[in-house]
């Protein structure tokens, strides 16, 4: 393990992270009372957590009524967006190819692509409307094939679920709308309660609630991932504009006050400019913005000095970020090397708010360096790799022997069985050498 010269003209005071014992007991306790009480159940928590007594299922008057509210200029965003997630999703969609190969005379196996059934989208609410989660959950399962989505987003207390969510979600395909939040939400849709299918996936942001849940019904369920809060690096070389690598940075800072944002840089007159620049475009933010952009750059934020571009890509590659920005010169070297992010922006011409709402790829992101191990949400989220093989007997009959072979050398002498009466209905009177030893 090389030993690298970072220098840290700015460090983190705390380290982000999701749940806790406290968040994951609360948790486990509403979803085995959901279980346990099903649909009463989940209505209880969602009067004691939403305080909305409306439908929890939207009926299609609902749904037109709601769509009727939101004005035509937005309609046509959403409309934009949803066409660009919805082409780079048909793209990723056909990468996936069901195919068959002869993997010696007479042995034949393949694979085959088979979308989940039911898939079950959470849209925030709460402080954000989230309409570009809508789009990229719900447009990413249908493309996919599943046969039915049910978009779920938190009610606000009077008025439900944000119009503009509804007709995002009602525009990308799904099938019902229910307006629940948190985790009697996703516990709706996980248990199949209200009349829903029971989900093979849930899908989509939260809060750490939400995260826990997911958490903890993963194996029952498929998840896209545990997401922890969102967080996004910049490498900045001396050809970057300071002014935008500083807005880059509170832009994402904004999120919430545990977002990390980093810059990573070789130039230290950048780095001292952004350092600059930032509290002043922090300060003009709206209050709620602000506050939350201020303590994520005061706890969270780290500005780090390397000695070149390898160093750079290295460090970058360490922490592994949700969003990674490159603004920096041969953006090809920079795409060929690294390796560890969630999605890359290349340029200064593309930013991550273009990946969040309308660009195409999905923003549903890994967070909390899971870059290292996983993408984000796609298609193949919600696909079955699935394989299959079929034999004629004469090409089955190395395979039997060997199978043969190796299980009674594990001990397994079931398995061995099995291929033993094969070998003996499809040959009879010849004798094979089955035994484990030499």
């Amino acid at each position: 393990m090389f030993t690298m010269a970072r220098v840290y003209l700015k460090k983190s005071t705390k380290t982000a992270s999701t749940g806790g014992d406290d968040v994951r007991a609360t948790v486990m306790g509403i979803l085995n009372d959901i279980e346990t009480g099903g649909d009463a159940a989940a209505l209880d928590y969602a009067a004691k957590f939403d305080g909305y007594d409306g439908n929890l299922i939207l009926t299609e008057a609902e749904i037109q009524a709601a769509c009727d509210l939101v004005p035509e200029k937005l309609k046509r965003d959403i409309q934009f967006a949803h066409a660009n997630v919805k082409r780079f999703a048909e793209a990723q969609r056909g990468t996936i190819t069901d195919f068959e190969t002869e993997i010696v005379p007479g042995l034949i196996a393949g694979q085959k692509s088979i979308p989940c059934n039911a898939a079950g989208c959470y849209i925030p609410g709460g402080r954000y409307s989230h309409i570009a989660s809508a789009i990229m959950t719900v447009t990413t399962a249908k493309v996919a094939g599943c046969q039915h989505i049910t978009a779920c987003s938190p009610p606000a207390k009077d008025a439900g679920i944000a119009p503009a969510i509804i007709y995002a979600a009602h525009h990308c395909g799904a099938d019902k709308i229910l307006a629940m939040g948190g985790v009697q939400g996703v516990a709706s849709m996980t248990f199949g309660l209200f009349g829903l299918p029971e989900a093979d996936i849930i899908v989509g942001p939260g809060n750490q609630f939400v995260a826990e849940a997911k958490r903890i019904l993963f194996g029952r369920v498929g998840i896209d991932m545990i997401a922890g809060p969102t967080d996004s690096l910049v490498i900045a070389d001396g050809t970057a504009d300071a002014a935008i690598v500083a807005a880059d940075l509170v832009g994402q800072a904004e999120h919430g006050y545990n977002s990390p944002v980093w810059l990573v840089t070789d130039n230290e007159p950048l780095a001292q400019k952004v350092l600059e620049i930032v509290p002043g475009l922090i300060a003009d933010l709206p209050e709620l913005n602000r506050i939350n952009a201020e303590a994520a750059w005061r706890d969270y934020a780290e500005v780090i000095l390397c000695e070149d571009r390898e160093e750079m890509a290295a460090t970058s590659d360490e922490y592994a970020p949700e969003h990674l920005t490159v603004q920096a010169d041969d953006l090809d070297w920079w795409l060929d090397r690294l390796s560890c992010y969630g999605s890359l922006f290349l340029g200064e011409e593309t930013t991550v708010a273009y990946g969040d709402k309308a660009s195409g790829p999905n923003h549903c992101l890994p967070t909390s360096r899971s870059a290292k191990y996983t993408g984000g949400l796609s298609v193949h989220k919600y696909m079955k790799l699935v394989t299959w093989q079929r034999a004629t007997r004469d090409g089955a009959k190395d395979v039997a022997i060997a199978t043969a072979r190796i299980s009674r050398l594990e001990g397994m002498e079931g398995h061995a069985r099995t291929a033993d009466i094969r070998l003996a209905k499809y040959y009879p009177g010849e004798n094979f050498d089955l035994s484990a030893q030499g």
